[in-house]
């Protein structure tokens, strides 16, 4: 069954793709308020990247009990969930008068919504709905997350000068609420839903997309079977450097950055947005790239030009000339998430690709934590030093030992190469 001579995969791509930009632009608004929250009720800023913080680590964690509820419930359910939590919890955002509260709200109740938009929808959308340029998919996807930036920063930075920071929330919160009839409308769970194979697929394929097991137990099963390979270390370890340089420290405190440097928000936000940009290039051609070369190599350099560049921001600040930012922001937003794809295929090679899922989830968890302490991290080292140069430059480093860490990969594992065929997490109990 085919849409117009279209196959219904890249109606769920489209699907996916938008409702990751919705959640991605929920997600960029602390950037943007952090400032105003600051002047409005006097908060330190340690305080406010603590809700920050709080958010990436439960999206994070909650990654391969999404992967896990997604096998039960299906995708669906899940993603209609997430949008009402989005919502809800950035609508309820308008109303706090503590600190406590923007933590609850956005630290637990966003965060777990963002989990399940967030963390492993791309990866099993492709999974289920791809084989032929799965890839480039995943790639696609996890794009989804610059283009809403790119779609979101510069409107919000512009309500929050122009107005009040709560018109921005009210904005993003209005964009999840449309999703929620379009994802009700179009989403499926599977190909069979649909009278379909996967994309590419041979018609004898089969796509296996629900289980009986218990969400939980396969969540922790996965962890086990993850923690016994020494390659899922190294990918969590990875990760957890990629997290740590970009959604917790660029996504987070690049514009609260600029602004102690003197530079106007809508410009800053502007700047973020053009960085967007590049990672939606960047990113799809990541995907292009992981189908057809070794992918530890795309990691490395990945993650040793990403350390390159930020060692190179703190003097681009400080220098004031636009003119270089904006060549960092083309140079790192490349980059920004092109780490995604590969990883993604070196799990599910490692792994098989039914227990890809549960156990990219784990490794994405990792991510989420390098996110929460940059976060934080960040928040504490500007509240103490008033400047945000050690913080980029310490980041940096990170990141060239994340590319030497990455080529160890495959090197010396430990788990069996026909593990997968052997261990499955989805079988009935």
């Amino acid at each position: 069954m085919k849409t117009k001579g279209i196959h219904y995969a890249w109606i769920i791509m489209a699907t996916a793709f938008v409702t990751m930009l919705v959640a991605a632009g929920i997600r960029s608004v602390p950037g943007v308020v952090m400032v105003p929250l600051e002047q409005e009720f006097g908060w330190e800023r340690s305080s406010i990247s603590l809700a920050v913080a709080i958010n990436l680590v439960i999206y994070g964690i909650s990654g391969p009990f999404v992967a896990a509820l997604m096998e039960r419930f299906g995708v669906k359910k899940m993603m209609l969930g997430a949008l009402v939590l989005l919502a809800g919890g950035t609508g309820l955002t308008t109303f706090v008068t503590s600190v406590w509260q923007l933590q609850l709200l956005w630290g637990i109740i966003i965060g777990l919504g963002s989990g399940v938009i967030l963390t492993v929808l791309g990866a099993t959308i492709a999974n289920r709905w791809f084989v032929k340029h799965k890839g480039l998919v995943i790639g696609l996807l996890m794009a989804s997350t610059a283009t809403g930036q790119l779609a979101f920063l510069p409107l919000l930075a512009y309500l929050v000068s122009s107005s009040t920071w709560r018109t921005a929330m009210w904005t993003v919160a209005g964009a999840g609420i449309v999703m929620i009839p379009i994802v009700a409308l179009l989403m499926k769970d599977s190909p069979a839903d649909k009278g379909l194979t996967a994309y590419g697929a041979e018609e004898d394929d089969v796509v296996q997309t629900s289980s009986k097991v218990n969400p939980i137990r396969a969540a922790f099963e996965g962890l086990a079977l993850g923690v016994r390979s020494s390659d899922f270390w190294l990918l969590s370890g990875s990760f957890f450097i990629c997290g740590l340089s970009t959604a917790g420290l660029v996504a987070t405190h690049l514009i609260p950055a600029c602004i102690s440097y003197g530079i106007p928000e809508v410009q800053a936000a502007s700047l973020l947005a053009f960085m967007g940009l590049f990672d939606i290039i960047g990113t799809t051609l990541s995907g292009w790239l992981s189908d057809r070369y070794n992918n530890r190599w795309l990691l490395f350099w990945y993650y040793g030009l990403r350390g390159l560049s930020l060692l190179i921001l703190p003097y681009a600040l400080a220098s004031g000339s636009y003119s270089l930012l904006l060549v960092f922001a083309i140079f790192y937003g490349l980059d920004w998430i092109a780490t995604v794809p590969p990883t993604v295929r070196l799990t599910a090679d490692i792994f098989g690709k039914q227990n890809s899922g549960i156990v990219y989830g784990w490794i994405f968890a990792a991510h989420q934590l390098g996110s929460g302490a940059a976060a934080y991290g960040g928040g504490v080292m500007f509240t103490r030093m008033q400047s945000y140069e050690v913080t980029f430059l310490l980041a940096g480093f990170f990141c060239l030992a994340g590319a030497l860490l990455v080529l160890r990969i495959g090197k010396n594992r430990t788990l069996p190469a026909d593990t997968s065929a052997h261990v499955n997490l989805h079988q009935d109990v």
